[in-house]
């Protein structure tokens, strides 16, 4: 099963290799949109402290949504998924490797490029560091939430505003937790509660996600 999972993993991280523009638009996507936010707001640096942790993750979860349509597409349309719904439980640890690798390829960039469009926002030394850790710990909730979404609606018509629609409610606990660690971590205070929070959410989601995902992939493909 793990030499299975990492097989996935393997696959997914080469084949999001070939479709570098795609990581880069992502990518680029929540750059634009943050840098968008300071030049609203205007240049006062209270004002933009204070909107930097709800905007930067905000941003984030847009970007999320936006890689989400083609975490199944792909497989669905060459029959990959049907190989995988053959065993028992290799379409759930199927399901495990293809949120592994999203957040391979997408949260971890993500948050390892959050501190630059932090810094348009004037944030001091230690937010920028918990934003990356809230964002480095947060993003894996995103894409097992996400990938539960993404198999809901896959194949169907109008499937990618059905998934906002589902996902975006389901974000907003860990954009509170976020947001609310970098808002602690301004204000002086400690943000291992919301860090913590942040965790649990994670690995909440990515116990639940495979299995409760899978489920769903059977359905759609039945």
């Amino acid at each position: 099963m793990l030499r299975f999972i990492c097989f996935v993993v393997r696959r997914e991280f080469l084949l999001a290799l070939r479709r570098q523009a795609d990581i880069f638009s992502l990518l680029f996507f929540f750059i634009v949109v943050t840098s968008l936010f300071p030049l609203g707001a205007g240049p006062q640096p209270e004002t933009l402290r204070k909107l930097a942790p709800g905007a930067l993750w905000t941003s984030a979860m847009l970007a999320a949504l936006l890689s989400l349509p083609r975490l199944f597409d792909d497989d669905y349309r060459d029959g990959a998924l049907e190989q995988y719904a053959l065993g028992t439980q290799r379409l759930a640890c199927a399901v495990f490797g293809k949120i592994a690798a999203h957040w391979l390829v997408f949260g971890l960039p993500l948050a390892l490029i959050a501190p630059l469009a932090g810094l348009q926002f004037g944030l001091p030394e230690h937010p920028l560091w918990v934003l990356t850790v809230s964002l480095a710990a947060g993003t894996p909730a995103l894409s097992g939430i996400g990938a539960i979404c993404a198999a809901l609606t896959l194949g169907l018509r109008g499937g990618r505003v059905l998934l906002s629609l589902l996902a975006l409610p389901l974000y907003i606990p860990v954009l509170v937790f976020g947001a609310g660690a970098v808002e602690t971590a301004l204000a002086g205070a400690s943000a291992e509660a919301g860090l913590s929070f942040l965790a649990a959410l994670s690995l909440a989601g990515v116990f639940f996600a495979p299995p409760a995902a899978a489920a769903a992939l059977r359905v759609m493909m039945e």
